[in-house]
């Protein structure tokens, strides 16, 4: 319980100056705080409107954390609330820091007075470590990770005999999660969803782990306010203590709470109620079981909620508490409402994938009747065209409030639209596009690329290795550096010399084949002591009787599977035996198996890896690519192009963005469409208008016709977000790496059309540090999968010796040039790729070859010879 000296002094009278009196008038001669210059009228009202509830539709640019910062200085400057009166919640420990950080630099030492400053869950965890008693744990309860979690419920799933592997406990885990972001106990869970895991036991063991739990004297990060929920309804008294101590609520991003957040923040935000009252005179509806909210039946004008009758029919077709929270409205009875602010723009509710409810935002002035919105429109980040271009793309969305960011800065460059034959040809225009920002003087460090999945950063980074440009991946690591490709490598490694120990160690157990540290360490003892490599020891152990049996016949399958492989290397292709390792060690099923959010990326990312082996004649030459580009650690303050997703973008900005990878399928997401149909399309266009406000000066979109998803090539269709756009204020470019959109058969012009953009009079400034890294004794192959080492390309010929076949899935990369193939009909002829044939068709110098083992395909002449 709260100490003594915290609870709130009744008996002692609030007090506030006097009209008129001696402290008004010398308030009123000091003047306006110097705190509140420089803000529009926008801002001001929403700083300085404190009684009731407020809205604050803050778009993007338009200056929020300074509004939320300078609304609490203005709340402690006025005398309204003392630093330990005020809450102020927000998502992340970084936001939490840096608006205190701006308090402190406003008001000095007095935001250290400010303890309930902080992420929700945080704060949430502060009130249940005071009132733990209440909800059977212990004051020094801890706070469970992810790993301990997922090994407590492979034990309960072990105790009710339930497979693992058939239903992985990570997976239980993140249902867990699920449930208890949407604030719903284990007695809540639809019993559809509870039936769902486990053959019908989901349920059974969820309850199972919350008893558990308390047994340990633990809590999950779900439960820091899941449980909060549960002791204020509950706990009435406890609930009238913490409405009485905060006297104003503020509420950083808003449109990304989830439902129990929102529960918990509609719980704190009513009146105190009196003594002896019932929580559902606060909150109408059954307090021991959630209710399904309203729903706003027109988005744009805020206009019905369902009640009465007409919501339980309803109800029942909305999908299964998905959206489970306490009752949005009020009634008669109910308790009036405190003075909360919340500031979010429902045009940038992007995270609907980990439970945040963009219906939070939507129906504010219906869950706090006679609150003020207030539209912070004027934005100070982007230029005209952009801001144009951003509000027009996000005004088809239907589930929104509506605003329209302005500007008072010039209009600015045009959003630039570009089309490119396919993503190696886009990674290679951006690149281009990058040195030339870079010969005009610009900061790398103000360029970003935003993609939409992870799997299309490779191609860049390849690139960037190649021009000698700097950059670093935001929000996670680099794509050679992701544990997933980190473990595929180590496999190719390993197989490239069984004398990489560091490669061999890291795999050994991954997946789970039961050789665990006892195992390693025997293996480095012997090791040690024939000195020999440690997959040599291995060998010799497994003939021994040094391990267990089960050891040891898991290891004696893995050295004969690595056997193996090396055996196929001499025969098959090692594109061909990544995809053969993958599969036959497990680790693709491993992750088909995990349940994870990040698992189909992961996924993805291993098929990308396999993608991009083709450009290379052998494994030996792949990873001395590979050691190229992981060679790449510049210090911290270099300059450097950022790239991320745009998940990843949300709160940045940048005077130069580019967006590659608008097509169906991409982006939109195919998989958000198909689980979330228009909900998720909203939402990816929500995506799509962040990213674009993300720029300040330059925003550049890009698309290709031929792209590599989930390992298969596939002729793509511009997105639909494109034809959104505003025409004023859009211009169409062509790709500076090649072909742009259009064209004979709409495949457009090929990128070998124009040769002058291989001759070898370089002067950019990739392309001399590559020059530089060359005589320094470095090396490597280029994006586009041309050999660099000595310049391939003059100004009127090229050696079609140092280029392999441009050919995808026998579709041509490049068209004819109007002269005389010096080929015939019926010609026998080889190809490095797709070995011996004979012609069938000629169109130029395009010929269409009829191959023994690989079929019909369409190549350039140049990469054929007579057999």
């Amino acid at each position: 319980m709260t100490e003594p000296s915290k609870l709130p002094h009744h008996g002692v009278p609030e007090h506030q100056p006097v009209a008129g009196g001696i402290a008004a008038r010398a308030r009123a001669a000091a003047g306006a705080p110097q705190y509140l210059n420089g803000l529009n009228p926008e801002q001001r009202e929403a700083v300085e409107t404190l009684d009731g509830p407020v809205l604050v539709l803050a778009g993007a640019g338009t200056g929020k954390t300074r509004v939320l910062t300078t609304r609490i200085a203005h709340i402690l400057s006025q005398g309204r609330a003392r630093p330990q009166e005020i809450l102020s919640v927000t998502f992340t420990n970084k936001a939490a820091r840096e608006m205190k950080l701006r308090l402190g630099q406003m008001l000095g030492q007095a935001v250290e007075g400010m303890p309930w400053l902080g992420t929700f869950h945080s704060i949430g965890g502060r009130i249940l470590r005071i009132h733990a008693e209440l909800v059977q744990l212990k004051s020094n309860f801890t706070v469970l990770d992810v790993d301990d979690q997922v090994r407590l419920l492979k034990q309960l799933l072990q105790a009710e005999n339930i497979d693992d592997k058939r239903w992985p406990a990570r997976m239980l885990a993140g249902l867990i999660d699920s449930w208890k972001n949407r604030g719903l106990s284990p007695s809540q869970v639809p019993a559809g969803e509870a039936a769902s895991f486990g053959n019908g036991k989901g349920g059974k063991i969820y309850a199972t782990y919350q008893e558990r739990l308390k047994i340990l004297n633990a809590a999950d990060f779900g439960d820091l306010l899941l449980e909060n929920i549960r002791l204020f309804r509950e706990n009435p008294d406890v609930l009238r203590q913490y409405q009485n101590r905060f006297k104003f609520i503020l509420v950083d991003e808003y449109q990304d709470t989830n439902v129990a957040q929102y529960l918990w923040l509609r719980l704190l935000s009513q009146a105190p109620s009196r003594p002896g009252r019932s929580l559902a005179d606060v909150i109408p509806g059954d307090i021991t079981s959630p209710v399904i909210p309203g729903r706003i039946e027109d988005a744009k004008s805020g206009a019905q909620l369902r009640t009465g009758e007409s919501r339980g029919e309803e109800d029942s077709s909305r999908d299964s508490g998905s959206a489970l929270s306490a009752h949005p409205g009020m009634t008669e009875n109910a308790a009036p409402l405190k003075n909360i602010c919340c500031v979010g723009d429902d045009d940038q509710s992007i995270y609907g994938w980990r439970g945040a409810e963009v219906d939070n935002i939507l129906r504010f002035d219906h869950d706090f009747p006679g609150a003020k919105v207030i539209r912070l429109e004027r934005n100070y980040r982007s230029t005209g065209h952009i801001l144009a271009a951003a509000s027009h793309l996000i005004a088809h969305n239907e589930g929104r409030l509506g605003k329209t960011l302005r500007t008072e800065d010039v209009d600015g460059e045009k959003v630039t639209v570009t089309g490119s034959w396919d993503s190696e040809e886009e990674a290679r225009a951006i690149g281009e596009e990058l040195e030339a920002l870079q010969r005009a003087g610009e900061n790398l460090n103000n360029v970003a690329i935003l993609v939409r999945a992870s799997f299309q950063m490779r191609e860049f980074e390849d690139r960037f290795v190649t021009l000698g440009l700097p950059y670093r991946v935001i929000g996670g690591p680099r794509f050679y550096e992701r544990a997933e490709i980190r473990d595929a490598l180590a496999y190719l490694r390993t197989i490239n010399s069984p004398a990489d120990d560091l490669a061999f160690e890291r795999i050994v157990n991954v997946p789970k084949r039961g050789l665990g540290d006892a195992t390693v360490q025997l293996l480095h003892d012997h090791a040690r002591k024939r000195r020999i490599p440690l997959f040599e020891a291995a060998r010799a152990v497994v003939e021994t009787d040094e391990l267990k049996p089960k050891a040891r016949g898991s290891l004696r399958d893995l050295v004969m599977q690595f056997d193996r492989w090396r055996a196929q290397r001499e025969v098959t292709s090692h594109t061909e035996l990544a995809e053969i390792v993958l599969d036959e060690s497990g680790y693709t099923e491993m992750w088909q198996k995990d349940r994870s959010a990040d698992a189909a990326g992961r996924l993805d990312n291993l098929k990308e890896l396999v993608r991009s082996m083709e450009e290379f004649e052998n494994l030996q030459g792949f990873l001395e690519h590979i050691s190229l580009v992981m060679d790449r650690d510049g210090e911290a303050g270099d300059e450097a192009v950022s790239l991320m997703t745009l998940h990843s973008a949300k709160g940045l900005e940048f005077d130069n963005v580019f967006l590659p990878g608008w097509e169906e399928g991409l982006f939109p997401s195919q998989r958000t469409l198909d689980e979330q149909g228009r909900a998720g399309l909203e939402e990816e266009r929500r995506l799509a208008h962040v990213g674009l406000t993300r720029a300040r000066r330059r925003a550049k979109i890009y698309f290709a016709t031929n792209r590599r998803i989930h390992g298969t090539w596939s002729t793509t269709i511009p997105s639909r977000f494109l034809d959104e756009l505003p025409a004023h204020n859009v211009e169409i470019t062509e790709s500076k790496g090649g072909s742009g959109w259009g064209g004979s058969g709409g495949y457009g012009a090929s990128r070998f059309d124009n040769l002058e953009s291989f001759g070898s009079s370089y002067s950019t400034p990739g392309w001399q540090r590559a020059q530089a890294n060359r005589n320094r004794g470095g090396g490597g192959r280029s994006g586009g999968g041309f050999e660099e080492r000595q310049s391939s390309f003059s100004s009127d010929s090229f050696s079609r010796t140092k280029r392999g076949p441009v050919v995808i899935e026998g579709e041509l990369v490049a068209k004819s040039t109007g002269t005389t193939s010096e080929f015939s009909l019926e010609d026998r002829v080889f190809h490095q790729k797709f070995g011996y044939g004979h012609v069938v068709k000629i169109d130029g110098n395009k010929l269409t070859i009829a191959f023994e083992k690989a079929g019909e395909k369409k190549v350039v002449d140049s990469f054929v010879e007579r057999a």
